[in-house]
């Protein structure tokens, strides 16, 4: 008598339905479709994040450009008389300042000027 697999094929199906409820159509209840939208959503999500990290530094820049533009200044000249300086604050450091504490954005401003 031969083995057949019911049991195994079940368990693994039943695993990737459930990974795949709330999508559309197709896709939440049909083996085949959920499996190829379960792993392109893996990949989406691995390429977001890397894309994240992209979009806040970015987003770090304009803030940091925005008040250093208050201050005269271009964003370009700013982060070259850091490093002439060598003042070694990450852009993440520099927008919280610049978002949460102005005046002491505004000294390290006022100091590379």
């Amino acid at each position: 008598m031969r083995v057949k697999g019911g049991v195994k094929s079940h368990r693994k199906h039943k695993k990737v339905l459930e990974e795949a409820k709330g999508y559309w159509r197709k896709h939440r209840n049909t083996i085949r479709k959920a499996k190829e939208t379960l792993l392109h959503a893996g990949q989406y999500a691995y390429d977001g994040r890397k894309m994240k990290k992209r979009d806040f530094r970015s987003i770090w820049i304009i803030r940091i450009n925005a008040a250093v533009r208050q201050a005269g200044m271009k964003y370009s000249e700013f982060i070259s008389r850091l490093s002439g300086k060598n003042i070694d604050i990450d852009r993440k450091i520099l927008s919280q300042l610049a978002a949460d504490h102005p005046k002491t954005f505004g000294k390290i401003v006022d100091s590379l000027k």
